[in-house]
């Protein structure tokens, strides 16, 4: 664990001990390195194991890092959608660790980051079952009945575009470190070009490539998906324009690759237009509009950077590798004027 975010084992496991099943005396406790919110460790009991998920350190920007709408989410969609993993408990009480914390189930994998593992890189056509594994389940996650599940009052899916656009940009009036003139112009074509609603469905509201795992000897099978505290009823197109904005291609320019979570060596990987028409085959649902998703994506993930950025200026958080998300802002939002165009 780092020294500045790390959990008091003996109170986790005084509150935890009637709580979750096997959590019986203290556990051993590992932080994952990933990630660049959220903090999240392993709880590792002896026979059982769990994840807990809490907020990062310090003052968070209203209604993000909601550890209780991922625990709804994540308590009933694992009854539907296997890459889900299942939540068994929420905790409100902020005297515990000092922050609200969920504590789910552990799930083992391969998560895919900058570059391909070795047991994927021996397999040529690992990076193309990566990308459709990837966007198949993006499609059946939008297919779930999430009024079953008892999820339809987590959002509002009349005006969401429009709340996304003003909300995201209000975020960004609290989180600005300097003045970023792209990101006024980006709002203003954003608010001009306005979609009709395309649908409505459980969105999760990050899906991304380093937001999921997969099987250590299978690319093509999806093991889970994480991070569902920004979860949500609203408009499914929005989840494919963020999946675009992290997605690279081979051609793209160096700056381009610089904020994506996937590998620098994009060959093999499907395009962003084979990702789209895949979901448009299987979804059903019309993607013409897309551009205008992943104009959104861009100018939601400047204002996520500018986030994790102030709370490092602020000295909330010691990690080192938010020191250069301040020219990494100004770059995304320079990419999303140009994709406006």
């Amino acid at each position: 664990m780092r020294p500045d975010e790390a959990l008091d084992g003996a109170a986790v496991a005084a509150y935890l001990m009637d709580k979750v099943p096997g959590a019986t005396g203290e556990p051993r406790i590992r932080q994952f390195g990933g990630g660049a919110a959220n903090l999240t460790y392993e709880l590792d009991f002896g026979e059982a194991v769990y994840v807990l998920r809490r907020p990062p350190l310090g003052p968070v920007a209203p209604r993000s890092h909601d550890m209780g709408r991922e625990h709804t989410v994540l308590s009933r969609l694992h009854e539907v959608f296997p890459p889900a993993p299942r939540s068994f408990h929420f905790c409100s009480d902020e005297s515990i660790i000092g922050a609200p914390f969920v504590v789910m189930e552990r799930r083992y994998g391969v998560v895919v980051r900058r570059q391909l593992p070795a047991s994927y890189a021996a397999m040529p056509d690992a990076p193309e079952q990566l990308g459709f594994a990837l966007v198949d389940g993006l499609a059946a996650l939008h297919a779930v009945d999430y009024q079953a599940l008892g999820l339809a009052g987590l959002g509002k899916p009349d005006g969401f575009i429009e709340r996304q656009v003003d909300g995201w940009y209000g975020r960004w009036q609290r989180a600005k470190s300097e003045d970023v003139p792209e990101m006024d112009a980006v709002h203003s074509w954003l608010q001009h070009n306005l979609p009709e609603r395309s649908a409505t469905s459980l969105v999760h509201n990050d899906y991304k490539l380093d937001n999921t795992m997969f099987a250590p000897d299978d690319p093509a099978r999806l093991v889970a998906v994480f991070d569902w505290d920004m979860a949500t009823i609203g408009d499914p197109l929005s989840d494919l324009g963020a999946l675009l904005t992290y997605w690279i291609e081979d051609d793209d320019p160096a700056d381009a690759r610089a904020f994506s979570p996937m590998p620098r060596d994009a060959s093999g990987f499907p395009t962003r237009a084979e990702l789209v028409d895949r979901y448009a085959r299987l979804s059903g649902r019309d993607v013409s509009t897309i551009d205008f998703y992943h104009v959104l994506g861009l100018y939601r993930l400047a204002v996520i950077l500018a986030q994790i950025y102030i709370r490092w200026q602020r000295g909330q958080t010691r990690d080192e590798r938010f020191a250069g998300l301040g020219a990494l802002v100004r770059l995304i939002a320079a990419q999303a004027v140009g994709l406006a165009r």
